[in-house]
Formats: C-alpha cells, structure tokens, sequence
C-alpha cells in the first residue's frame, strides 16, 4: 500500500506540476482548440482575468506539495475538486479527452483512500463547537 501510495502521489503531482507550469511557460506544444460548449466555458473562465491563474497556481502547489509529500493529505482534497472538474469536462464536453479525467480521478481517488485516516475530522455530522 505504502509503495502505491507513493507512486500515485508522484504521478499526481507531476501532472498537476507540468500542467500547472505549462499554463504560464507554454512549453507544451499541442494545445486541441476546443469548439461549442467547451469554447465557451474556457473563454469565460480566461475572460475572468483571474480563475485560471489561480487554478494553475494551486495545482502547481499542491503538485509540488505531493512531489515533496508535505501537507500530501490536504492537497489532494484540494486538487479533488480540479480533478473532478477535469473528469466531467473530458467526459461531457469533450468526450475524446475522457483518459486525461481518469488519469487524474484515479489517482486522486486512490490517495483519499490511502489518506482516509486524515480525513475522519472532516466527517463530523454534528461538531461540539
């Protein structure tokens, strides 16, 4: 478990980590040009001036913080939300990209398994506070 564990966590950091970065050093050369509904979500969301800077800020983030495993367990409740965004994306919108939203879900999902333990104060139903 610990080796598997270790090597979703790297995976799931690099790829949020490449991502990431690509997003602000353009070094990935293909970028698919999407059309219709997909076009347009992706024009609102860069039209914001700030939701993709600041997406790819926290995947950068919480790649690296996986990549080092500091803080690992609250990364990937924080890329969750991403990853599963991608997913629907991918598999709705765009459904020829659907592998990049199973590469992502099924790491992430493995690590919110593997990090169970950590999470158990999230699942309070009623707090004493």
């Amino acid at each position: 478990m610990k080796k598997a564990t270790l090597i979703f966590r790297i995976l799931l950091g690099l790829i949020y980590l490449v991502f990431g970065l690509d997003y602000f050093l353009h070094f990935i050369p293909y970028q698919p040009m999407h059309t219709g509904a997909a076009a347009d979500l992706k024009a609102g969301l860069m039209g914001t001036g700030y939701i993709y800077p600041m997406m790819k800020t926290i995947q950068i983030l919480g790649g690296i913080s996986l990549i080092i495993d500091r803080y690992a367990p609250f990364s990937a409740v924080v890329l969750f939300p991403i990853s599963l965004n991608v997913l629907l994306f991918h598999t709705i919108l765009v459904p020829s990209g659907w592998l990049m939203g199973v590469f992502l879900m099924g790491p992430n999902l493995f690590l919110g398994y593997a990090y169970r333990k950590y999470y158990a104060g999230m699942f309070v139903r009623k707090p004493d506070a």
